[in-house]
């Protein structure tokens, strides 16, 4: 069985390259936690620097912030068989915010089990 660091750094690998796949570009870093039921992914340098600028204003901020939303909704079902790949256990939902300010995007994936127990 791998190690609890080992799994997290796949997953990281792994959605990094979905990205590139899937959106086009990837993020600066990605950092992956696995807490009870939860696969936890930091990713971090999401906006580009038109995407910042876009974000001064409220209603730029907003539309930024649902384009990237929708555009990570549309590739869910990749997503999730990545989690599976990776971890063996089904994801029973799934939430994501990203931060205008910050340019960060959190990923929470919900597992069905606990995964972190296989670890302990």
């Amino acid at each position: 069985m791998k190690s609890k660091g080992l799994l997290e750094s796949e997953i990281s690998k792994a959605i990094t390259q979905w990205e590139k796949d899937f959106l086009g570009r990837g993020s600066v870093s990605v950092k992956t936690d696995i807490l009870r039921d939860m696969v936890i992914i930091n990713l971090k340098g999401i906006l580009t620097p038109a995407e910042y600028a876009v974000c001064e204003s409220k209603d730029g901020m907003l539309s930024i912030k649902k384009i990237r939303s929708d555009l990570v909704e549309s590739g869910i079902d990749d997503l999730k068989q990545i989690i599976f790949e990776h971890t063996g256990e089904q994801v029973d939902s799934f939430h994501t915010d990203i931060s205008t300010r910050t340019g960060e995007r959190v990923m929470v994936f919900k597992l069905f089990n606990d995964l972190e127990k296989n670890f302990n």
